[in-house]
């Protein structure tokens, strides 16, 4: 049976063709967003539909029978309900006619059902989300507390460090400076020592050829 004869099996006692494609159109809908959603669809009697997760493993080629990686999937798994599972195995008989008799599905549920379940999935996400979200903003606000800390830490260091470099500098200059101010002394001394030293010399030799040429006379009066 396919969905055209779903719907014409069904037509009659929902009133018409269109009523009855609508309503399979509408059931099969939410069934398959309730699954997608990760949620678990159970019809009393009838079964449940699923969603389950398949991890990586290595399968072989049926034509080639090479090795090959299947990657991680998610497929939909239905489990019969045991009334569906007797009916099937005969060990109960289906009625002559009206609807198979499955258990009344609980108070509350027709309500509710599949889309207070995702409602409340979809809830607990949003929950999970915005924890993630604040944990996330709360380690990037530390991140950037610490990096500011270090930035500045790092400007203090160089501050201190160029004030060093200055200060050697400054010395360096004033050792420089100084330096400069000897060598002009020394030279503006130079000068002054030699025409002292000239000076003091000249008188001796002149009082040393004065008592040479006293001698001289003195000898030839003799």
């Amino acid at each position: 049976m396919n969905k055209a004869q779903l719907v014409e099996a069904i037509a009659d006692k929902l009133g018409g063709r269109q009523q009855a494609a609508d309503a399979v159109d509408a059931v099969l809908d939410a069934m398959v967003r309730a699954v997608v959603a990760g949620d678990r669809v159970s019809v009393t009697g009838f079964g449940s539909f699923e969603k389950v997760d398949r991890p990586a493993r290595y399968a072989r080629n049926p034509q080639t029978g090479e090795r090959v990686r299947v990657k991680k999937t998610s497929v939909p798994r239905f489990r019969a309900g045991q009334g569906f599972k007797d009916l099937v195995a005969g060990t109960k008989k289906l009625p002559k006619g009206g609807e198979v008799s499955v258990k009344k599905a609980p108070k509350g549920s027709l309500s509710g059902g599949a889309s207070a379940t995702v409602k409340k999935a979809a809830a607990k996400k949003a929950t999970t989300a915005k924890k993630a979200a604040a944990k996330t903003a709360v380690a990037k606000k530390t991140t950037a507390k610490k990096a500011v800390a270090k930035k500045v830490v790092a400007k203090t260091a160089a501050k201190k460090t160029t004030a060093t470099a200055k200060k050697t500098t400054a010395t360096a200059k004033k050792a420089a400076t100084t330096a400069k101010k000897t060598t002009a002394t020394a030279k503006k001394t130079a000068p002054a020592a030699k025409k002292a030293t000239a000076k003091t010399t000249a008188p001796a030799k002149k009082t040393t050829a004065r008592k040479t040429t006293a001698k001289k006379t003195t000898a030839r009066k003799k």
